[in-house]
């Protein structure tokens, strides 16, 4: 389970054995969300949300703030994505310690 982001006490983080559509799971305590992420011709298009069963959801405003860090970071995420599930390449963690 490698984790990709961590920002402010939130964990941005890919299961091993992952499926498409590209996506990342985020936590903040006891709770998760997922985004997808959508790629046309290698440009970001849009963020597309889902609970995860068997875990609360985050907050109205945690998921606001993991949206924004999503967003900011899509193509980082896609990459991080491509090298651990297509070029089988380990993947580090960035602690992210600025406010967006």
């Amino acid at each position: 389970m490698p984790k990709i982001f961590e920002y402010f006490g939130f964990y941005f983080f890919f299961y091993s054995n992952e499926h498409e559509p590209i996506h990342v799971h985020v936590v903040r305590g006891d709770n998760q969300l997922v985004y997808e992420i959508i790629i046309e011709n290698g440009n970001f298009v849009s963020l597309a949300r889902r609970n995860v069963k068997g875990y609360l959801p985050l907050s109205p405003s945690d998921a606001k703030v993991a949206e924004q860090f999503v967003r900011v970071y899509a193509l980082e995420i896609v990459q991080k994505w491509i090298d651990y599930f297509v070029m089988k390449k380990p993947v580090h963690c960035t602690q992210v310690k600025t406010r967006l």
